[in-house]
């Protein structure tokens, strides 16, 4: 099976202006497919923004509303699946959420964050309750986190033991944890033995920071690509074959003792 090129998009679009960040996440698709990828992963909240307050409620939108159709309309023009962060509304209730759409357009997985981040995130969201889902790309399994989901152990344990090759992290990193993008997500890759795209905002936005450092972890613990921390799109290579390699090196997963982690519970 040949490597999933996967580009990630560091970029906080314009907060608030939704029709002008499917614009650019149009652009983002045409370079990323011209880069030769099959997938373009963007940060938590692209279309609308993170630091919106009160506007997140005149923003939120049915997971296949109308910006889901556009968006699925640009995976479709450039032939490459996209995962994008959004509020989704649902009924009263809304949710952070990463819709994941593939190469014709169709949706092959919404993810909504289980684990809500700070005042802001808490008073506006409801937190989600399915912790692994997961989708397939040219046989390559997907799951999808978002942003201080992966900071819980538990969380990519969770994928690893359903099988997930690729875990995409849109996210929205702020000063003063570099480190999370910097160490934390590597070793998330490594004890898991998985791939991890964590896709960042950049720049200031509202009372935050945001530190940038996309990445693309592998299995081994080494980094494909990386980003600084301006606006950027890196692409780098999901190889199934160092996955089956590296699984086999590494005993972490064969040799846990489930029965004695009784009380992590």
């Amino acid at each position: 099976m040949p490597p999933l090129r996967t580009a990630l998009l560091q970029s906080s679009g314009r907060p608030g202006r939704v029709d002008e960040n499917i614009e650019a996440l149009d652009g983002a698709a045409r370079r990323a497919d011209e880069a030769g990828a099959r997938l373009l992963v963007c940060p938590e909240l692209f279309l609308t923004g993170y630091a919106i307050g009160a506007d997140v409620a005149r923003l939120a939108e049915p997971a296949d509303g109308p910006s889901a159709e556009a968006v699925a309309a640009i995976a479709a023009r450039h032939g490459l699946a996209i995962l994008y962060g959004y509020p989704e509304r649902a009924g009263e209730r809304i949710f952070n959420a990463a819709r994941l759409v593939g190469p014709d357009g169709a949706e092959l997985a919404n993810y909504r964050k289980t684990h809500l981040f700070g005042d802001f995130e808490q008073k506006w969201f409801t937190p989600g309750e399915q912790p692994v889902v997961r989708a397939e790309l040219d046989g390559v399994r997907i799951g999808i986190l978002i942003c201080y989901d992966v900071e819980f152990p538990e969380n990519v344990r969770a994928h690893a033991l359903a099988g997930t090759d690729l875990l995409l992290v849109p996210t929205a990193l702020m000063h003063p944890f570099p480190f999370v993008a910097e160490s934390l997500v590597p070793v998330r890759a490594f004890e898991n033995q998985m791939y991890v795209a964590y896709t960042n905002r950049t720049g200031p936005e509202g009372p935050f920071e945001f530190v940038g450092l996309s990445c693309l972890a592998g299995p081994d613990g080494a980094v494909r690509a990386r980003a600084g921390r301006g606006e950027e799109l890196i692409v780098g290579e999901v190889d199934p074959a160092l996955l089956n390699t590296s699984r086999e090196a590494n005993p972490y997963l064969r040799d846990r003792r489930p029965g004695l982690y009784g009380s992590l519970a």
